[in-house]
């Protein structure tokens, strides 16, 4: 008895190590890939066509940066107005604008406006979610000709400064199939720097 006490008391020690144990950037910007291929890899959830997702074996990325992880200045702006982002349909969803980063890249100073969608903000699931789309001058070559999307989360914004990373940023669905309705970033998102970071253009057989 005092054996299999013994035996329990170290899984769950064990256990809690594993949870506590620190993805490295690596590692987190890989698990944030596989993810991403799983989706696209899975018939009830992939954005690609039919012809695509038959010959479809990975999505394609930049090679890992971490200077590409970002830790920006945040403001927060809490009275703007809500208003209809433009997409690539008639569609229109709601957003305001929730903040404004202020970041170095290359030694220069480069500003994102953070966005929150109104519908998704009174889903229990996506309540906490922020949008981040923008375009940079990749755009049209190495990557989506209209631009790419960075999710985040309250929990990215502390002290008044806020965590983004550009190895997490991915196409709009209609990268990949024109039936989606997708935001179109903002013209205040367009970044006049190369993003050499996150999934590449996706190339249609």
């Amino acid at each position: 008895m005092k054996n299999l006490i013994t035996l329990f008391l170290l899984s769950l020690f064990i256990s809690s190590c594993a949870q506590e144990k620190k993805f490295t950037h690596i590692e987190e910007i890989e698990h944030f890939q596989y993810k991403l291929n799983v989706e696209y890899s899975d018939k009830k959830t992939t954005p690609l066509k039919d012809k695509d997702f038959k010959k479809f074996k990975n999505l394609e990325f930049f090679p890992i940066n971490s200077s590409y992880k970002i830790v920006a200045d945040f403001i927060s702006t809490p009275n703007e107005p809500i208003f209809e982002m433009p997409t690539t349909t008639d569609r229109k969803p709601l957003y305001t604008q929730y903040g404004i980063a202020t970041f170095l890249l290359d030694n220069k100073e480069f500003t994102l406006r953070i966005y929150q969608n109104q519908k998704l903000m009174i889903d229990p699931e996506y309540e906490d979610y922020l949008f981040i789309p923008f375009t940079d001058l990749t755009n049209g070559n190495e990557t989506y000709d209209a631009g790419r999307y960075i999710d985040i989360r309250f929990e990215d914004i502390k002290n008044g400064k806020i965590t983004f990373d550009f190895n997490k940023a991915y196409n709009p669905y209609c990268a990949y199939n024109d039936k989606y309705s997708c935001p179109i970033p903002p013209k205040e998102n367009d970044l006049a720097v190369e993003i050499k970071a996150g999934v590449l253009a996706f190339h249609k057989n």
